[in-house]
């Protein structure tokens, strides 16, 4: 009798297991038939990222503001890619990214861009206003320094080592106005434009050094920096801020972002983005516009220090 059940038992799973594969051919064939591939003329929607990487002419929180907005405006007028802003939190980290090739697009400064072109990169742009690429250097309108001897043995703070409008040309000012850089003062590297004048303000350092954009923004937004402090000494200006593309970027890419960048102080927008950059407009250069600044490099390398 149990025999005789476990065989009705074992019977009526078949016939239920046999029941749900008809249903699901049954499925798989209504499926096959209203199935129709559809096929388009792109392999994938992505928009393919690419990275603009702004050398620390600020800080980050400040980099983002000022160049954010340029970014959106590339994101509105080619659609077919993506921006971004990328900021480093100083001039080393920078320099490590870039000469990696981690950008498509760069602002390097102009030594950054010089040592870029062995790195995969070419020049195709740069930021006008040449007479604004000088160094300044500060001091409190209380300090006392009246002459360049004055600094012997004291203290100045500089960005960093490779910012070149803010720390090698007011170094080789002082070279060749009687201080023996390297040894009559004591140097302190802090990191970014604005440590650098806040080192001043606060008594940290006796002198500092930048370069105007940063300190007319910053005077600007706090008068009592500039009601204690004062550029004292400026150096004689260089070729500004290159722009430097990967050599793999495509041309029709370049040729777009060319075409916005160089026309964006033809129209209100444009020049909204760029009076926020302390600019008057990005023109075009090449290679070739950099070489001032090698002769500049080779200078500095003998008279102040070398570089790496």
């Amino acid at each position: 009798m149990s025999d005789l059940f476990n065989m009705s038992n074992l019977l009526g799973k078949i016939l239920t297991g046999f029941y749900i594969l008809l249903a699901l051919l049954a499925c798989d064939q209504k499926e096959t038939e209203g199935y129709k591939p559809s096929f388009s003329d792109h392999s994938s929607d992505v928009k393919h990222e690419y990275i603009l990487g702004v050398h620390p002419l600020h800080n980050p929180e400040r980099l983002y503001e000022i160049f954010g907005p340029l970014a959106d405006y590339l994101n509105e007028k080619i659609p077919e890619a993506s921006f971004k802003i990328e900021a480093s939190r100083n001039y080393a980290a920078y320099d490590e990214k870039l000469y990696a090739g981690k950008f498509e697009f760069a602002l390097p400064n102009p030594y950054q861009t010089i040592n870029s072109l062995q790195h995969g990169y070419r020049v195709f742009g740069k930021m006008a206003d040449d007479h604004k690429f000088r160094g300044i250097i500060l001091v409190r309108k209380d300090s006392g320094i009246k002459k360049v001897a004055d600094l012997k043995g004291k203290s100045v703070s500089f960005p960093a080592p490779t910012a070149l409008a803010a720390t090698m040309m007011p170094q080789y000012y002082l070279q060749t106005h009687g201080i023996d850089v390297m040894k009559d003062l004591d140097i302190h590297y802090v990191g970014s434009q604005e440590s650098s004048v806040m080192n001043v303000y606060l008594g940290n350092v006796v002198a500092a050094a930048t370069w105007p954009p940063p300190w007319n923004l910053l005077s600007a937004e706090r008068p009592e920096l500039a009601a204690e402090v004062y550029p004292i000494w400026q150096t004689e200006p260089l070729v500004n801020n290159g722009l430097v593309v990967r050599d793999d970027v495509p041309p029709e890419l370049l040729a777009k972002v060319s075409n916005i960048l160089f026309s964006l102080h033809e129209h209100p927008t444009g020049k909204k983005l760029l009076s926020a950059m302390d600019l008057s407009r990005f023109e075009t250069a090449t290679n070739a516009t950099y070489k001032p600044i090698t002769v500049f490099l080779e200078k500095f390398h003998e008279k102040v220090r070398p570089l790496d």
